[in-house]
């Protein structure tokens, strides 16, 4: 099993690789170099922990003042409200995480990209046995699931976080993550051609997370009175959009 904690503690080192998006240059990091691409394997690796529940890793990175670390390399102000303060217990964080996430009830949001961006179909082709293919939370399970599947299928990557559900917002960041450190290790060898067919599966993952927008003022409205999970749904969609823009986008654009 990964340790999530570690992640907790190299997210919050990142501040040195993760700034303008600006190409390297006299050996100064940017989105060419190996080191940059395992940055934001490591903050993906961490939203996705916390956006499965993991509420140790969540905890120890709120501690360590990871968010804010990396926020402070970003060119946008975040808010980070109780991300920027003393971590609250794991009990609390569990129970909040359950209230918003888990347990369909009157602060329930769906964490899946078909509830907030799916058309409401469910492609026949796609086929699951998830307890979560039914619920009361939205329409699960459509088009957005079905293209992150046809992804997966591409990489032949199977998703450990969400319940294996594909388009939750978890696996998604999993996905991420793996293709961000197998880039990496691209990188490292010289295969640029490899580099080439990852970072395509990248930019159309990041495409499919224009639904963060939707979900991130879903949050801030059920999570209203303690914040945190809203600070972390506003911080994943900044961070996203950064890396759209002038992480993964901005070395696309000096091609």
């Amino acid at each position: 099993m990964h340790d999530t904690t570690s992640d907790a503690r190299d997210a919050g080192d990142q501040h040195d690789q993760i700034g303008d998006g600006s190409a390297a240059s006299d050996g100064d990091p940017g989105p060419d170099d190996a080191a940059f691409t395992r940055s934001r394997a490591r903050v993906y690796r961490l939203l996705a922990a916390a956006f499965d529940g993991d509420v140790a890793a969540f905890a120890d990175a709120v501690e360590r003042d990871a968010f804010a670390q990396v926020t402070a390399a970003l060119p946008v102000d975040v808010d980070l409200g109780p991300l920027d303060e003393d971590p609250p217990s794991e009990a609390a964080l569990d129970h909040g995480y359950d209230n918003l996430f888990a347990v369909p009830g009157p602060h329930y949001v769906p964490p899946f990209a078909s509830a907030h961006a799916g058309d409401g179909e469910d492609p026949e082709s796609f086929e699951s046995d998830s307890a979560f293919r039914e619920g009361d939370g939205g329409a699960l399970l459509g088009t957005p699931a079905a293209t992150m599947a046809e992804l997966h299928e591409r990489a032949g990557f199977s998703p450990t976080r969400g319940d294996g559900i594909p388009d939750h917002l978890a696996a998604q960041f999993e996905f991420l993550a793996v293709l961000a450190a197998a880039e990496a290790a691209a990188a490292d060898a010289g295969d640029a051609d490899r580099r080439g067919d990852l970072r395509a599966l990248q930019r159309a993952t990041l495409d499919a997370l224009g639904w963060l927008d939707a979900f991130d003022r879903a949050v801030g409205e059920a999570d209203a009175v303690e914040g945190v999970f809203a600070a972390l749904a506003t911080f994943a969609r900044t961070f996203a959009a950064w890396d759209a823009r002038d992480g993964i986008g901005a070395a696309d654009r000096q091609r």
